[in-house]
């Protein structure tokens, strides 16, 4: 039985800001399924086999619904109520499938990679900005939100002088450290301004519809609370998890001298080393579910309403799945970094493409890249539900 807490699932070894923490590694050695206690009393799970996370995400026996889960980290006890309208990927069907197919159209390969000259553009801007200003710089501020910050929200027609502030709000809602009370507070006070702000968005799209993503919403029979709970969903998703993969990403190959001359020199290397970097570092580092009905699972019984946390982190590093699963080799890249199932990423391929832009570029424009002090140095978000770096110093 292992028993919940923050170590478990959000401590990092020092000196290894890239690998899962050191319990869960135990933990996934023990078995791919473990019996887990929550801070409430509950008795559930916690998977951390790559086929099993794969197997659960799958199923339609698991539900996302937030409202039925128990929450694995001490002080969320009764404070998990139903998604807001429009929030679906703590839904299941029929809800889910209703909103989804509404967006798929619009995030699929072909329109993604149409945005390819426009993320283009906007990655040499910001590295012109960066040359002019010289190092040291914060990478995270002067290039790894700028990018995904102008390409969400101009897809959502977002205007330009409010990106500053919806991209502060999305840091602090899936940055902020919600293992406290204090945390929560600050992420749910951010989730409620951010809402707020695209309440309005929503108001003029209807008056005054543009071309954008929002605006060709607004055309299909959704509330206003649905338009701004799926607005809300899209930008914070958008904005910040890119932003700690090109950030975070950018940290690992500077540590990882090889693979960062590998990418610079072979233009085939830039797809895979992205899928490898979504593996290797895992950003969204757990996933929860429960059970809908009793479930047999790796020799388990899971009943129903059991709670499953879902270790992505360690399923990405699962040694009966991948050889040498601690060693980034970007010649490799099956993952679930996107999740599985239903409910993968509905933005992975724009992340995708903006992430084989971003890399590249910075290092073909940086050769001599490097970070500006001790790697140790480096603040981590190890408690955020969005893992990366609060800010990583670079010159070159």
């Amino acid at each position: 039985m292992v028993d919940s807490n923050v170590e478990l699932l959000t401590a990092r070894t020092p000196g290894c800001p890239f690998d899962p923490p050191a319990e869960l590694t135990r933990s996934s050695a023990q078995a791919p399924l473990t019996p887990l206690d929550f801070p409430d009393g509950h008795q559930g799970w916690l998977a951390t086999g790559h086929a099993t996370v794969r197997r659960v995400l799958a199923d339609p026996r698991f539900s996302a619904r937030t409202e039925l889960m128990h929450a694995p980290m001490p002080g969320h006890e009764g404070i998990t109520p139903p998604p807001e309208p429009g929030i679906f990927i703590s839904m299941d069907a029929p809800e889910h499938p209703r909103y989804r197919r509404l967006l798929t159209g619009k995030f699929t390969v072909r329109r993604m990679t149409q945005l390819t000259a426009r993320i283009e553009r906007v990655a040499a801007e910001h590295l012109d900005l960066m040359e002019r200003h010289g190092g040291p710089i914060d990478l995270v501020t002067a290039y790894a939100q700028p990018i995904p910050a102008t390409v969400i929200c101009e897809l959502l027609g977002v205007p330009y002088e409010d990106r500053e502030r919806f991209h502060a709000d999305a840091a602090t809602i899936f940055g902020a450290d919600t293992t406290t009370p204090e945390g929560l507070v600050e992420s749910y006070q951010a989730f409620k301004a951010l809402t707020a702000c695209v309440r309005e968005l929503v108001t003029a799209k209807r008056a005054e519809p543009t071309d954008d993503v929002l605006s060709d919403l607004t055309a299909h029979d959704l509330t206003d609370d649905e338009l701004t709970g799926i607005g809300v969903l899209l930008l914070a998703a958008g904005l910040d998890t890119t932003t700690n993969m090109i950030a975070l990403g950018t940290f690992a190959l500077l540590q990882h001298p090889d693979q960062w001359a590998a990418l610079r020199t072979d233009p085939d290397l830039v797809a895979p080393a992205v899928e490898e970097l979504m593996r290797y570092l895992t950003v969204v580092p757990t996933l929860v579910r429960v059970a809908l009905k009793d479930v047999e699972l790796d020799g388990h019984l899971v009943k129903s309403g059991s709670t499953v946390v879902l270790a992505s982190s360690a399923a990405n590093r699962d040694p009966a799945k991948f050889t040498g699963p601690n060693t980034l080799d970007l010649r490799r890249n099956p993952h679930v970094g996107f999740g599985h199932g239903p409910h993968q990423c509905l933005g992975q391929q724009l992340a995708r493409v903006e992430m084989r832009v971003a890399f590249p570029a910075l290092a073909a424009r940086f050769p001599g890249l490097r970070l500006a002090g001790p790697a140790d140095d480096i603040p981590l978000r190890e408690r955020a539900t969005v893992y990366g770096v609060t800010s990583l110093p670079v010159t070159w």
